[in-house]
């Protein structure tokens, strides 16, 4: 199977939203939700996406010829890429009725797991989502990271033992769902959090490192740390939560500057290749996250698809670092993009 034959068979089961593009930039869904659109006019995923094209890299093949090392390090653990397959929550809801969040979040962390990376996972109002996670994630030997939606401490609390239970190597809060249409006025309640509020949280992981996901602005990513995250994600949800919000890739390398690694540092929004991974950890991230790509590999081909999506992201990768000159994740610098 290829990624063409991936999203031909996508088109046929994945709802009427998605399309199923040949490249996932946001014109297609712009505003459209229910589905992977956005509010407003949905400018921001389309941003997210563009930005990242304006930035070249800078091509230097005087260097050795060695071979090229995509590995990555984190909490511990060793992966094949810088790759992360994104947290999706109402699959059935948003794509079409192939899977439901228990059954696509089955499927995913499995082959990510085999395909050499790991799989963030969602959440939502049915407890039922997160239970699956977890079991999902426990079968995986504890490689994904749950994602939890921004809920009261008391429901976070809940939730935190499930995955605590599972073995998870770390968890996630995707702060920025605060806006998120159908997540107003829900009960359990769910919305903003102050660095104290947060904190109480990130103690209530004990030893699991804990990921701010949503962080746009320096500020944000200061009182991150001030919580006590080990990692943040540099995340506007994809472009579905802020109209007018800059792109993920215009505000990386100022948030990567000021952390000064101090913290990890995870991006998203828009990255489509492994060319556009590069780009990233040249402008300061550690990892990428990718996730409407893996909705469509996942519904194209389940787990085969989640395997040359990740193989052909890697590939793609591998390429860039020997033409630019890196034979290791760690040599990738600010010179070789502009």
């Amino acid at each position: 199977m290829n990624y063409q034959e991936i999203l031909e068979n996508a088109r046929t089961c994945i709802g009427n939203y998605c399309k199923a593009c040949p490249v996932c930039n946001g014109k297609a869904c712009r505003n459209q939700i229910p589905g992977p659109g956005a509010k407003g006019v949905g400018d921001t995923a389309m941003r997210n996406y563009e930005k990242w094209q304006e930035i070249r890299v800078n091509m230097d093949t005087l260097c050795a010829n060695e071979p090229v090392d995509t590995g990555l390090s984190l909490f511990g653990k060793k992966f094949s890429y810088p790759v992360f397959a994104g947290p999706v929550g109402a699959v059935n809801l948003h794509y079409g009725d192939k899977y439901d969040d228990e059954s696509y979040n089955e499927v995913l962390v499995s082959a990510c797991a085999a395909a050499g990376i790991a799989a963030f996972t969602g959440d939502g109002t049915n407890p039922a989502v997160i239970k699956g996670a977890a079991a999902a994630i426990k079968k995986a030997e504890g490689l994904g990271i749950p994602t939890v939606k921004p809920w009261n401490l008391e429901t976070v609390q809940e939730k935190l033992a499930m995955v605590k239970e599972a073995g998870a190597f770390a968890v996630a809060m995707d702060v920025d769902a605060a806006g998120l249409p159908f997540l107003k006025n829900m009960n359990p309640p769910a919305g903003r959090k102050t660095v104290k509020e947060l904190k109480d949280i990130v103690d209530s992981c004990g030893d699991i490192p804990f990921i701010v996901k949503g962080i746009m602005t320096v500020k944000g990513a200061l009182k991150a740390k001030e919580a006590g995250a080990a990692a943040i994600v540099v995340s506007n949800h994809g472009g579905r939560v802020l109209d007018q919000c800059p792109a993920t890739a215009e505000v990386l390398e100022e948030i990567a500057k000021a952390v000064d690694g101090s913290m990890k540092i995870f991006v998203d929004g828009g990255i489509r290749s492994g060319t556009d991974v590069f780009k990233a950890l040249a402008l300061g991230a550690d990892a990428v996250i990718i996730a409407r790509p893996f909705v469509t590999a996942m519904y194209g081909g389940g787990a085969e698809g989640v395997a040359e999506y990740v193989s052909k992201i890697g590939a793609e990768l591998a390429d860039a670092m020997s033409m630019c000159g890196a034979a290791s994740l760690k040599e990738i610098t600010r010179d070789m993009v502009r």
